[in-house]
């Protein structure tokens, strides 16, 4: 479990594959929406706010994110306008899970982009956008189709590792070196 404090009001917990099979929950699990899922999300939220000195209390916010073949993301978002005294704490918990159609992986070596790009478009995948952040290269691959999902995040994997970071952080701190077609500039620059 990755923790990330986004905002006076807002944290980022980063949860793998295997972090959920270590604790007995499958995907099924969690689209089935079920009792020990709320409980097993509402224990993680607790220890990661814990950890983080963020407080909950008042209404509380969780979105979370299906990151295939990578793991969940869970934002929680408290509300700040509530002002509330110790006696009059309560806990409201607001839970929304969505799926994300989105890759992003992280590189050490310019190298290992470029072949990722000629292996995505030989696939047909072609939209994509590059970025650096700290001595590492991030790519963002978009709207994959179903069939190819999995094509793409094996191809992926054999380059780079899983990036836990945000779209967000990315385009706020990072530098968009590519953008919206980053596989077809990468393999139109630089041929095999």
């Amino acid at each position: 479990m990755k923790l990330e404090r986004l905002t006076n009001n807002k944290i980022k917990i980063f949860l793998t594959l295997d972090d959920l099979i270590d604790r007995g929950i499958t995907k099924e699990d969690i689209k089935g929406n079920s009792l020990k899922v709320h409980k097993l999300f509402q224990d993680m939220v607790e220890e990661a706010c814990d950890e983080l000195s963020f407080k909950m209390t008042g209404s509380i916010a969780i979105e979370i994110f299906s990151l295939q073949a990578q793991g969940l993301v869970i934002i929680v978002t408290k509300d700040e306008e509530e002002l509330l005294s110790d006696e009059d704490e309560f806990l409201d918990l607001q839970v929304k899970v969505g799926e994300h159609p989105h890759i992003l992986y992280r590189f050490e070596d310019f190298e290992d982009v470029i072949q990722l790009s000629h292996s995505l478009r030989f696939n047909g995948i072609a939209k994509s956008s590059l970025f650096s952040l700290e001595g590492h290269y991030y790519m963002w691959i978009e709207d994959v189709g179903e069939d190819l999902f999995n094509l793409a995040i094996s191809l992926a994997a054999e380059y780079g590792s899983v990036s836990t970071l945000t779209l967000y952080r990315l385009q706020e701190y990072g530098t968009c070196i590519i953008s919206g077609n980053a596989i077809s500039v990468m393999t139109e620059y630089f041929k095999k």
